[in-house]
């Protein structure tokens, strides 16, 4: 059994011997509760290692401008600009965005996004609303509104 002394900072060293039986490498993660008067630390893994997704020259290039749509969407998505298939294809194959929710990177789906966000900033939008009963007239409203501009 060996003596563990705590430093300054809180810090401990963990024997030698107890590193090389749990396998553990500078930089593992140890999780640490208290058991009535011990002090345990488990060892743990934050993410499942997996092997790096293989890409063609052409999908790293689609990679690198998605992470830069993405990064300027989340951002600032009134002056962004959303994604092509291609680069949301190769986003999700790397695990960057959701694969069920491709579309909604898409420019498309952006392009709508940028004027939701442009209306409900200039003060044209409506709600929130406390219930479906205090919902339905502004869609009746709504909806009278497009039938007349249509007509």
């Amino acid at each position: 059994m060996a003596i563990i002394k705590v430093g300054p900072k809180h810090q401990v060293t963990i024997p030698k011997d107890a590193f090389r039986q749990l396998r553990l490498e500078a930089g593992d993660i140890l999780e640490a509760h208290v058991e009535g008067k011990k002090l345990v630390l488990v060892p743990k893994e934050l993410t499942e290692k997996a092997p790096a997704v293989k890409l063609r020259l052409d999908e790293q290039r689609s990679l690198s401008s998605a992470r830069k749509k993405i990064l300027k969407i989340r951002d600032d998505l009134l002056h962004s600009k959303g994604l092509t298939l291609k680069e949301a294809k190769v986003a999700a194959k790397v695990g960057l965005i959701n694969s069920d929710q491709i579309y909604w990177w898409l420019e498309e789906w952006q392009k709508r996004e940028r004027q939701a966000e442009a209306e409900e900033r200039a003060g044209k939008s409506v709600g929130p609303f406390a219930s479906a009963d205090e919902l339905l007239p502004s869609l009746e409203e709504g909806a009278r509104r497009m039938r007349r501009k249509s007509a």
